[in-house]
């Protein structure tokens, strides 16, 4: 599986690169900090799968990568997507490492 860093996920959105930012927590979690892209639950992922891009690198993140990483093996394996990538250590890594103003506890 593909997998992305915090900071290198600032660089490309800093150089404007094509990409799409799939974000699967809780609508609760991402209501409370977010870092953009497009909110499809873990458990609506299979339902709204027509929302996934297949032209751009789709970087999926979630808290801490492990239902990111569940959501990506099981779109890969079921439907095989080959462009999907998660951000190692999730929402709270980018907090820590790009942009300390986010509150994601």
């Amino acid at each position: 599986m593909s997998e992305i860093s915090c900071t290198e996920l600032a660089e490309w959105k800093k150089a404007g690169k094509a990409f799409q930012l799939i974000d699967v927590r809780e609508p609760y979690e991402a209501e409370a900090c977010n870092i953009g892209g497009t909110l499809i639950p873990m458990g609506e992922i299979v339902d709204r799968i027509g929302e996934l891009r297949k032209d751009v690198p789709v970087v999926i993140h979630c808290r801490s990568g492990s239902r990111s990483n569940a959501v990506i093996n099981a779109l890969s394996a079921r439907y095989g997507f080959t462009n999907l990538i998660n951000l190692t250590g999730g929402i709270m890594a980018y907090g820590r490492d790009v942009d300390p103003s986010l509150d994601c506890q």
